[in-house]
């Protein structure tokens, strides 16, 4: 094993450890330095099978010795799954858990460790992600290099300045396919409604989708000069920008994201509450 590579541990084998797991692996990171806590075995199994990594069914012996300790619970089983542990000193705590602030995390560890919170998005899966990423004021350069180099494994990143702003990153990306499959959706069915068939509408709505996607991207050009681009005064697609507008869509994506972030604020509520009734 290369003795350079920083022993991983993932509490959670669920779809995104999957994926950061399949990022780390392809990207270099020796399947010995990656150590996974599953309790459910058929899981374990299927992991330990496609990357040749060690599972174990507990999180306590997961994260023995661990450098980089990686929370891939759901929010709601975030509290329950870090009661109780200690970590190796000077470890780094990643959480992708939704809502659970660095404050609840500390607090369930009871130790001063380095955390920082992430929000990555479901295209992480197919390497095609981006992830939101907070630490506090002082964190170590080492820190913010060890979260760079386990969710850069599966997509793009990007940091945020206050932690409060991860509610926001959460409603824009990590919500955001969601919002993406809702239009498509409605581009499809619209399509159905001119006549045209339902595959065929749907296969119109989803490349035209991903290549323009592709195309803002790999362009780096702003996504408003993009539409400007495409849209001739009083051709077609200026009609149909013109009944989005005046329909409020964009007013409608504000407070889409509002209630969005605000969720988010009570998850972290209520999630501190609950580590707070465990302390006592």
């Amino acid at each position: 094993m290369n003795p350079d590579a920083p022993l991983i541990a993932f509490i959670g084998g669920g779809n995104m450890a999957t994926s950061l797991i399949g990022g780390l692996i392809t990207s270099g990171h020796p399947a010995a330095a990656i150590r996974v806590s599953e309790p459910d075995t058929t899981r374990a199994a299927a992991l330990a099978a496609r990357f040749g990594i060690a599972t174990v069914s507990d999180n306590a012996s997961a994260i023995v010795d661990a450098r980089i300790i990686v929370l891939a619970t759901k929010p709601q089983q975030a509290v329950a799954a870090l009661k109780g542990l200690n970590p190796t000193a000077g470890a780094t705590l990643l959480s992708i858990a939704a809502g659970v602030r660095i404050a609840t995390l500390r607090a369930l560890l009871g130790r001063d460790i380095a955390i920082v919170r992430t929000m990555p998005n479901t295209p992480a899966l197919y390497g095609a992600g981006i992830t939101g990423l907070f630490a506090e004021a002082g964190t170590r350069a080492q820190v913010r290099a060890h979260a760079e180099y386990v969710l850069g494994a599966a997509g793009a990143i990007s940091w945020v300045e206050r932690e409060d702003l991860i509610d926001a990153v959460t409603a824009l990306s990590g919500s955001g396919p969601a919002y993406f499959f809702l239009l498509t959706e409605a581009l499809r069915d619209a399509g159905v409604k001119l006549g045209l068939d339902e595959d065929v509408a749907s296969q119109l709505a989803l490349h035209t989708f991903a290549g323009s996607a592709r195309m803002a991207v790999d362009s780096c050009t702003d996504v408003a000069a993009l539409r400007s681009q495409v849209t001739s005064k009083g051709g077609t697609t200026a009609a149909a920008l013109a009944v989005l507008e005046n329909s409020g869509f964009r007013s409608m994506f504000a407070e889409a994201l509002a209630a969005a972030a605000l969720r988010g604020r009570q998850m972290g509520d209520e999630l501190a509450a609950q580590a707070n009734d465990h302390a006592h």
